[in-house]
């Protein structure tokens, strides 16, 4: 089997442009195409949605779409409740997003080599959650002052100082580490999906590769990439709860 996946072409390749400077300036244009168009048809779904709402005859694309905002905004105001005025927005457009970036993997595009709707790499879903970051250090900043930011990674507060200070280290990388597994979450989902298919190339006789692949693709889009979107869109509220730990004690005195 080692052998096999050694002599295979990998299961995505993506067609680059070099700028001439290095990794950071190569681009994968099939991966930011098939972001632009993500994008385009969530705003666009976004909007045909809103213009569709009725208070007097709500269809079931309404009750889908208020159930799902009134489960975020609630989720929010037990977590962050100070901060769901954008935190709402954030983690509900972040997951429609994914959703639809996964929805259209259905949609077969020819025309350019090797563009996939669902095509997607590491620095994607990296800069989701470098957006989530930075929002989640500016509203600790905010709510603490920058004093009692620089505090936060001394944390537990309930130890005396000496010991805190041991735990500095490992709150700063606790931080830092909070993108990057959330990046890596969705990309290792998506890659997964990816490499099964690549399997079920190899393994199975071609008569029957096209039925297995069809209904591979059915529930890895639709069940799992709605998890998925899910996923991210909770961390991201978990993490703005996380930023107000302690904060309640501390004003309490």
């Amino acid at each position: 089997m080692r052998f096999l996946f050694q002599e295979e072409q990998p299961p995505v390749t993506h067609p680059t442009v070099d700028l001439g400077c290095g990794y950071w300036c190569t681009i994968n244009y099939d991966s930011v195409i098939s972001s632009a168009l993500a994008m385009v048809v969530t705003i666009v779904a976004a909007v045909l949605i809103a213009r569709s709402m009725s208070s007097q005859r709500p269809n079931r694309v309404q009750a889908l779409a208020e159930w799902a905002f009134s489960y975020v905004r609630s989720t929010s105001n037990e977590s962050a409740p100070d901060a769901s005025s954008f935190v709402v927005p954030l983690a509900a457009t972040i997951g429609f997003y994914i959703l639809v970036a996964n929805y259209l993997d259905f949609l077969p595009i020819t025309l350019i080599p090797n563009l996939h709707p669902a095509n997607t790499d590491v620095n994607q879903t990296l800069s989701m959650a470098a957006v989530v970051f930075i929002l989640l250090h500016w509203y600790n900043i905010r709510l603490r002052g920058f004093r009692g930011y620089l505090a936060y990674y001394t944390r537990p507060h309930e130890l005396p100082v000496w010991a805190r200070a041991i735990f500095v280290f490992l709150n700063i990388i606790e931080e830092i580490v909070k993108p990057v597994t959330l990046s890596l979450r969705l990309f290792g989902n998506l890659l997964a999906g990816l490499l099964m298919i690549y399997v079920i190339g190899i393994l199975l006789p071609a008569v029957i590769q096209a039925p297995v692949i069809a209904i591979w693709k059915l529930f890895d889009v639709l069940f799992i990439g709605l998890i998925q979107a899910f996923i991210f869109m909770l961390l991201t509220l978990v993490y703005f709860g996380l930023a107000r730990e302690g904060f309640e004690e501390e004003h309490s005195h």
